[in-house]
């Protein structure tokens, strides 16, 4: 391959890159062959290893926040040769007095960080705004790029919850309260809330039970009593825009134990250490463990009491009902009776009574 007048410089930064990828030693032979002449060099290389123009890099963007958003990129091509990138942005949605002073939109750049390479960040970003990203790569044989849209909406991602706590309820053994914090990087303003997924389980089991919530705290009310559980939160931005968050890291507690319960398993283990001579019986055991809660039995108490409540009051209401009915229809049964006996007095009197 015969590259153009003015690329000795890359030929140099090639045969060092060369010896970084160990494919080329000035004591072992090479394992491709260089050959760079200053003014028109000429690059003769075996099929192992050919520097190559950019490829169309694969680039994605997220936001952690409704103010800022970065942009990630990897090179499609494996050019072996020194690479640098070029970002930049343009704002795609534009007020109208945006249009006048600027026809061509805002533009700016992607601000890349040294310290995290292959990314770049766009500050001061509008939520309800849409940006056009361009990311160019270039090497000494040329340069390739990628336009990519972007949605603040779509791309919303936060990071997860933080101050993940999980404690068990005194004398509530099926009950675990967690509580959590907003994710640092998201900004507590009241017209941007997150809401936030709870997945927990017992360690020995597989399943998740999944609930949701627009409060950092939460009260589990189905846990297995004296089993560790394991929980996890994430979070999402309030109105649905854009993804959840990843899971944040585990927390673990174990609920109480039911007091019937503890005093039924330490009677059940004293009486096994008296006959452990005896075969162990492989009946199951036909009562059943009590993991009931005290106030979710005052709560069915309170049910009952007020179904019962109805049904008394409906009763009542229905034979207050009937009587009256009984009532009014005597009543109508004496009426004509009555008038019978009227007709038949004025009947009987003379004519000049009547008068």
């Amino acid at each position: 391959m015969r590259g153009p007048s003015g690329m000795g410089q890359w030929c140099l930064h090639l045969w060092q890159e060369l010896g970084k990828r160990g494919l080329y030693s000035d004591t072992g032979g090479p394992a491709c062959q260089l050959g760079c002449r200053m003014g028109n060099p000429s690059l003769i290389v075996s099929p192992l290893w050919t520097p190559d123009l950019p490829g169309v890099p694969f680039v994605s963007c997220r936001a952690s926040d409704y103010e800022n958003f970065s942009c990630s990129w990897t090179s499609s091509v494996e050019t072996f040769l020194p690479t640098r990138y070029i970002t930049t942005y343009r704002k795609k949605s534009l007020t109208g007095e945006e249009k006048r002073r600027n026809k061509n939109g805002h533009m700016g750049p992607c601000l890349q960080d040294p310290s995290r390479p292959g990314t770049c960040t766009v500050h001061g970003s509008e939520f309800w705004s849409s940006y056009r990203l361009n990311i160019t790569e270039v090497n000494p044989l040329g340069s390739s790029f990628r336009l990519l849209d972007v949605t603040m909406q779509a791309i919303i991602k936060p990071d997860p919850p933080e101050g993940l706590v999980v404690e068990p309820i005194p004398l509530a053994p099926r009950r675990l309260h967690v509580s959590w914090k907003y994710p640092s990087s998201w900004p507590k303003e009241p017209h941007f809330q997150l809401r936030f997924r709870l997945q927990y389980r017992p360690i020995i089991h597989r399943s998740w039970s999944v609930v949701e919530t627009v409060n950092l705290s939460e009260v589990i009310t189905d846990a297995f009593a004296g089993l560790e559980h394991v929980v996890q939160v994430s979070a999402k931005d309030f109105l649905d825009a854009g993804n959840w968050s990843e899971w944040s890291a585990e927390a673990r507690a174990t609920p109480v134990r039911d007091l019937a319960t503890a005093a039924s398993k330490e009677t059940t283990t004293d009486a096994s250490l008296e006959s452990l001579a005896e075969e162990p019986s492989q009946a199951p055991n036909p009562e059943p463990i009590n993991h009931s809660d005290p106030l979710e039995k005052m709560a069915v108490l309170v049910s009952l009491g007020i179904f019962a409540f109805f049904i008394l009051a409906a009763v009542l209401v229905i034979t207050i009902l009937i009587w009256l009915r009984v009532r009014k229809h005597g009543k109508d049964k004496t009426k004509p009776h009555n008038f019978l006996i009227a007709a038949t007095h004025l009947k009987a009197l003379p004519k000049a009574q009547i008068l």
